[in-house]
């Protein structure tokens, strides 16, 4: 009988998408096969602390997206560097969690989706889903992602980065006269809408910029771009694929924190997106050269524009996206004919590949 796969599923974090990742990892954990995998839960509070979570209870009020949390746990984990049998002990009893074949970090946002976490996990050894810490970092980071791209060849929205620590900043008018309105304000390091504004008047600037700067130092300050909001997953390693492009029709103002995550009307899903077969194809080569361009790995969003008939305009790459029931990454590669369970399984292995690839690198020059 061959033995099953010891799959750590890491999730929580102190990123402001705390809950978000929540409720991706839910989804995760109820559609990894059994018979495959023997599941580790390990959870990471707001506070940064690491706990070895119960698998048949992890979270409270889980169908809830605005009152769902971690369920309390005394069982904390350390970290043993350098031992490839036991990555983690139990605090309260020194006792060693047998090792993990392989770790999917259910994270968004910072401290989990910007390299932090793969860093420690490549220092530790340890398998991982997901891009490694060069990717992760720049997928992460708006203003870098974005100079990438544009030193590639790859249409951007025009932006200008502001930083908390420069002192003066360019004004309303300024900004205005050079990107057009609406603007968009947004932190650089960090998703799911949060922090996120849209601009059309002086009198809403300062309260977007103050509101911003709460979750990061640095923020990006986008012109609007009038067009189709599509959304690509991009799937592999040296050979990635692309799913078919779904299209989003926000019902609020934008695709809002709530109307990504809270209410489920809040957006309407064409999967897959109403387009010629061109325009498809076309979309599919932007998303995978996207996903090269910022070295990115396993697996990625990619979310753009389409303005006209055939203009596309990358807004943004994701490397850990959504996995919730109403996330886009998981329903595209559904639509594309790969199940949610499939896609688990194929990251995983995409993981361990990735994994035993670099074993084979030298590490001694003599």
């Amino acid at each position: 009988m061959t033995r099953k796969i010891r799959l750590g599923i890491l999730f929580g974090g102190k990123s402001a998408e705390h809950e978000v990742s929540l409720q991706s990892a839910k989804n995760v954990i109820e559609a990894v096969d059994r018979e495959k995998y023997d599941m580790v839960l390990i959870t990471i509070n707001k506070q940064g602390q690491w706990h070895l979570a119960d698998t048949s209870n992890f979270l409270l009020a889980p169908d809830n997206p605005q009152l769902i949390k971690l369920a309390p746990s005394d069982d904390k984990l350390g970290i043993v560097l350098g031992d490839e049998d036991h990555l983690f002990i139990r605090l309260k009893n020194k006792a060693p969690i047998d090792s993990l074949d392989v770790i999917f970090p259910v994270l968004h946002g910072p401290y989990g989706e910007d390299g932090t976490i793969q860093g420690l996990l490549k220092v530790a050894n340890v398998p991982f889903v997901g891009a490694s810490v060069l990717g992760s970092a720049v997928g992460m980071d708006k203003d870098v992602m974005k100079r990438l791209l544009k030193d590639a060849g790859v249409p951007i929205a025009r932006f200008v980065t502001l930083s908390r620590d420069e002192g003066e900043h360019p004004g309303f008018q300024e900004l205005r006269d050079r990107l057009g309105l609406p603007l968009f304000i947004k932190p650089a390091n960090l998703g799911s809408s949060v922090g996120v504004h849209k601009v059309s008047a002086e009198e809403q600037f300062e309260p977007a910029l103050h509101d911003a700067f709460q979750f990061d130092t640095k923020i990006l300050v986008e012109e609007f771009i009038q067009g189709r909001e599509i959304e690509c997953s991009v799937l592999g390693n040296e050979n990635p694929i692309a799913s078919v492009p779904g299209e989003i029709l926000p019902q609020h103002e934008f695709y809002s924190y709530e109307a990504k995550y809270i209410d489920e009307k809040g957006a309407l899903l064409e999967i897959p997106a109403n387009l010629p077969a061109d325009v498809v194809t076309a979309i599919q080569n932007m998303a995978v050269r996207s996903f090269r361009a910022l070295c990115c790995e396993g697996m990625a969003r990619v979310d753009l524009f389409l303005r006209g008939r055939e203009e596309i305009i990358i807004n943004e790459i994701n490397t850990i996206p959504g996995f919730t029931r109403i996330s886009m990454y998981p329903k595209l590669w559904e639509a594309s004919g790969i199940s949610y369970g499939e896609l688990i399984d194929r990251l995983v292995t995409l993981a361990i590949e990735r994994h035993d690839r670099e074993k084979t690198l030298k590490t001694s020059y003599v």
